[in-house]
């Protein structure tokens, strides 16, 4: 006899082999990032010859700009045309990327794959990040986060520990960008013929939601200022979220040319580089569960004070060990915050506006690539690497201070709508 179609369950047993399929595509999407975060700061000082850091700084720039638009594009054509044929897309636009760093002949190639990488960043990260949430509901939605979270950064961490190791052997080009013509393709055919569309599950969550929904004639611009600044918890976790990627954006432009001007060899640099997403991985495993219980306010304001004070660390010392120590300590903080911001987003927004309220939250905290990377190399052009380190250090500090005086606990509500 024929079958209807399958009973749609909310929550993360019910749904553990679409999750997991969901995990192993977004570490796929963090190693296509993490593939560049050893090798190109060193690649524009040694093959291109560029010896600004603001000029080195520019791939960040383009990346950051270009995935914050997309991650706002994203959020409204996710809810219109469905979470898989998004995701799909995205891997398309990201195969390009490995074959253009690889065969650059100007520092404008580069250029060039940080925008297409943006782009494919922007669509996949989102999509796996909607569907995650559409399937496992309100009552574990920081666990499901972690989880995600954490899958993309481990891959960000194992790739650059990976092609430190593969660049100290072989070069800088093109070994290392090898693993990323794997990554495309893989994630490119799992999302392809394995990965199926959630946005049923949203709609089952809506239909069962006990709070009050959008007014469905809200139109992006309404959507878009409640995220912004119309709603105050909103609000700080959108600036808190800018302030945590300007951390990376700095962490990925500035620290290596900073480890490398003080003698540290390609292959310990590749380790210092890979130790602060490694924590930051395994740290999300727990703190998106335990902010499901102890809520999201205390673990953002922490995490944010807690990546400036490892950053001002970084700033003052010097040696493989006491910068070690400073990039354990901002993968910490980062643990805290990442998974945490994401899901309090999730708490706010109603199943009918989530998906355009994750892409804004994602538009603000992606620009933070583009403010670290920015004011990063402003600064070290202007003074020193570690001046640039040190300002961005007092950034997060007084972003935790914005969070603990505007936002609002959020988790409970998770639960209670």
């Amino acid at each position: 006899m024929p079958t209807g179609p399958p009973v749609l369950r909310l929550g993360l047993r019910e749904n553990l082999a679409q999750f997991s399929l969901l995990m192993a595509v977004n570490a796929l999407v963090g190693g296509m990032v993490g593939q560049e975060r050893t090798v190109l700061p060193l690649l524009a000082k040694e093959t291109f010859g560029l010896t600004a850091f603001t000029a080195t700084a520019t791939f960040i720039v383009a990346f950051g700009a270009t995935k914050a638009l997309t991650n706002l594009a994203t959020g409204a054509l996710i809810d219109r045309i469905g979470r898989k044929p998004v995701l799909v897309g995205g891997w398309v636009i990201g195969l390009p990327v490995p074959f253009l760093l690889i065969f650059a002949p100007t520092w404008g190639w580069v250029i060039a794959a940080n925008v297409l990488l943006g782009i494919n960043q922007g669509m996949t990260w989102s999509a796996t990040v909607v569907m995650k949430i559409d399937l496992v509901g309100p009552a574990r939605r920081g666990r499901a986060l972690g989880f995600n979270e954490a899958a993309g950064y481990g891959a960000v961490s194992l790739t650059a520990l990976a092609t430190g190791a593969i660049a100290a052997r072989y070069g800088l080009r093109p070994e290392p960008f090898l693993l990323g013509i794997a990554f495309a393709a893989l994630g490119l055919g799992l999302s392809t013929i394995f990965v199926r569309e959630t946005q049923g599950y949203a709609r089952l969550e809506a239909a069962t939601n006990g709070g009050v929904a959008a007014d469905e004639s809200d139109g992006f611009g309404v959507i878009f200022a409640r995220t912004t600044w119309g709603d105050p918890t909103l609000m700080a976790v959108s600036q808190a979220g800018l302030v945590n990627n300007a951390v990376d954006g700095l962490a990925w432009g500035i620290l290596p040319l900073l480890f490398a001007a003080n003698g540290q060899s390609l292959q310990a640099i590749g380790v210092l580089v890979a130790l602060y997403p490694g924590v930051w991985c395994v740290g999300q495993l727990f703190t998106g569960a335990w902010s499901d219980s102890v809520g999201r306010k205390p673990l953002i304001v922490s995490g944010m004070v807690l990546q400036g004070a490892a950053l001002a660390l970084m700033a003052v010392t010097t040696g493989f060990a006491a910068w070690a120590v400073g990039a354990i300590l901002i993968g910490l903080g980062t643990a805290l915050v990442y998974p945490t911001l994401i899901a309090a987003v999730g708490d706010v927004a109603h199943p009918t506006w989530r998906a355009r309220a994750v892409g804004v939250y994602r538009l603000w905290r992606d620009t933070g690539y583009v403010v670290g990377a920015l004011l990063g190399g402003v600064v070290a052009d202007l003074f020193d690497l570690r001046a640039a380190v040190m300002v961005v250090a007092g950034l997060s500090v007084a972003s935790g201070l914005v969070a603990a005086t505007r936002m609002k606990e959020t988790a409970e509500r998770s639960v209670l709508r």
